[in-house]
């Protein structure tokens, strides 16, 4: 068999959507997969492929060790996408986006989420033909539309009306996420309620903290702020809402929308390019404030208007289910150690 040993810190941070994609492969593998590849954690002995998920200073230094076999690099961002993220001092802040790069240069392959950072990486150096493509994707076991009934209760728990429109928005609270636009709208709309859950994961390095704790300890009184909650809470939240709304700046592909598509909840996203190539079509564009404005005065009037985008919702969550990435992931990682095989020969 085939032997992986998978580098990652990402869950050691609660509420990352770098630690979901993680866990999700993770049990994927050993469910699946398990007859097909021996998997390892952070551990140093000698593998086929190693897979490097996070970019610890420790992961890179073991790069330069031969035991280490085909290196894979998961790219969960790029320093463009870090801003509005964390912020450090300008000096810092340059190092780190300059060993960010580095530590994928170390690699002899690299996994991206959204094919379109493919040519963002080619600015960088790196040969496109070194990159592949594979989507994150969630576990509909964990993620899955509830019957009427739980969905009432969940409702009732809430105290949600019958006929109250729920939006719902998750993710790191931070400046990146739109997070202070989610609040302008809930100010905007007293009569719908609004969810986000997540929290600050990293704490007072996170870009404008100061000002979003303030609003997250005084937030409108239509607007509740749960913190970083288990993922069984968060299928029980976007099963008890009417929307899903994200209104990020910049991703890659996130684990939050995929989570919703597979609870059949209609997605409203800010219409980034980057979307295009991965699920245009398949969620309620708006540009900005203004437009999702727009959209939820006319959704709280005519709630039948969202009963489309939950079908829509269902469909697109099979095209990144995890039978389909299974297959996948197994055809990548065959590759990879034929790769590394043929290199050595």
């Amino acid at each position: 068999m085939i032997k992986i040993t998978m580098y990652s810190k990402a869950d050691s941070v609660a509420g990352q959507g770098v630690g979901s994609a993680y866990l999700e492969l993770m049990q994927l593998l050993q469910k699946q997969l398990s007859d097909q590849f021996t998997i390892r954690v952070n551990a140093f002995d000698k593998s086929d492929i190693s897979h490097y998920h996070t970019i610890n200073p420790s992961f890179y230094l073991s790069t330069f060790s031969q035991r280490r076999g085909q290196k894979i690099g998961y790219v969960h961002f790029l320093p463009e996408t870090l801003e509005g993220s964390i912020k450090l001092p300008k000096p810092i802040k340059w190092l780190f986006y300059k060993y960010v790069i580095a530590f994928y240069k170390r690699m002899d392959h690299l996994v991206v989420v959204n094919p379109s950072f493919i040519d963002k990486l080619a600015a960088y150096g790196i040969d496109p033909a070194m990159v592949s493509y594979i989507p994150n994707f969630v576990d509909d076991d964990q993620f899955h539309p509830v019957a009427e009934a739980k969905r009432a209760q969940l409702r009732h728990a809430l105290g949600v009306t019958e006929s109250q429109l729920v939006v719902f928005g998750s993710g790191q609270v931070q400046e990146r996420k739109g997070v202070m636009d989610f609040v302008q709208l809930a100010k905007q709309n007293p009569t719908i309620r609004f969810i986000w859950a997540g929290g600050f994961s990293f704490g007072a390095i996170t870009d404008g903290y100061h000002e979003l704790k303030q609003v997250v300890e005084h937030p409108p009184a239509n607007l509740t702020f749960t913190g970083i909650v288990t993922r069984a809470r968060i299928n029980e939240l976007l099963n008890s809402a009417d929307l899903f709304l994200l209104p990020s700046f910049n991703e890659l592909f996130p684990m939050s929308v995929l989570e919703a598509f597979s609870t059949g909840t209609p997605v409203m996203l800010r219409d980034l390019s980057l979307y295009h190539a991965i699920i245009e079509g398949d969620y309620l564009p708006a540009a900005d404030v203004a437009e999702m404005q727009t959209l939820l005065t006319q959704l709280e009037a005519n709630p039948a208007l969202l009963v489309p985008y939950q079908e829509l919702s269902l469909a697109t969550a099979q095209r990144y289910s995890k039978a389909r990435l299974a297959s996948i992931w197994q055809t990548f990682y065959q590759t990879q150690a034929q790769q590394r095989g043929k290199q050595h020969d």
